[in-house]
């Protein structure tokens, strides 16, 4: 995989890009689970979000302090991060060195689920919150760089078929596939307390499920309707170049 500042080995930054709701915590608890790389969680949103963020032992306030920061402890350390596009990030896409050199990846929800799940969290949503486009906008701001297509999952595949679509993920990413981290003990990770209202479905869970929670479509409301016409073809158009497990 091109541009992953990993010479010949499992690279250094590892990043799991997806709009909110879409299963992105489990997956990273399950990068946990591993053991190999030092997990953060959406360092980038809570510079947005609470204006600082935690990186090792250092505390950022912008974008250009947490990217210099991720790559510093990358150098003793490999990194996961995941973050959501909740919020834009116009310093992320204006560092062409950083869109080169992690593993920039991506897991992508249907919007109709996503934009259902979201609602009952935030029912102020916004259209732009919701975060296709700007995960899109992620996605080909990658691809222009590396010259080459990142790494896509759906997060269907991946309650559906957690072992292949784990299996198909590491070895595009060029990561170890490590079965044993498809299964984890339940509990909420010191890591997401700030932002525990959004993780207590995965705190429960022990692997990758379809919660009986999970909405086939979005309520009967125009406005969330009109959302998720506005999101769909942004999903669609990485739904294409997803893996296939």
């Amino acid at each position: 995989m091109p541009g992953c500042d990993r010479g010949d080995g499992p690279p250094r930054i590892l990043a799991l890009w997806s709009a909110p709701r879409s299963r992105s915590t489990a997956f990273a608890r399950m990068i946990a689970e591993r053991g190999d790389y030092q997990v953060l969680h959406e360092p980038f949103s809570h510079v947005m979000d609470f204006g600082e963020a935690a990186v090792g032992d250092r505390l950022v306030h912008t974008e250009d302090e947490l990217i210099s920061a991720l790559r510093d402890l990358a150098g003793s350390s490999p990194v996961f991060f995941k973050d959501t596009t909740d919020f834009h990030y116009p310093g992320l896409l204006a560092n062409r060195e950083f869109l080169a050199g992690p593993a920039h990846t991506f897991l992508i929800r249907h919007p109709a689920e996503a934009i259902a799940s979201h609602a009952v969290l935030n029912p102020g949503l916004g259209r732009d919150e919701i975060g296709f486009e700007r995960l899109a906008e992620i996605y080909d701001a990658v691809a222009a760089v590396t010259g080459a297509a990142p790494v896509v999952v759906d997060s269907g595949d991946l309650v559906d078929r957690p072992r292949e679509t784990v299996r198909a993920y590491c070895q595009a990413a060029g990561i170890p596939f490590l079965p044993g981290a498809l299964s984890w003990r339940p509990g909420m990770l010191r890591a997401w307390q700030k932002t525990s209202r959004w993780h207590e479905s995965t705190s429960s869970t022990s692997g990758f499920v379809r919660s009986a929670a999970s909405r086939p479509a979005v309520p009967g409301s125009p406005l969330l309707t009109e959302y998720l016409a506005y999101h769909l073809p942004f999903y669609e158009k990485l739904r294409e170049v997803a893996l296939v497990p």
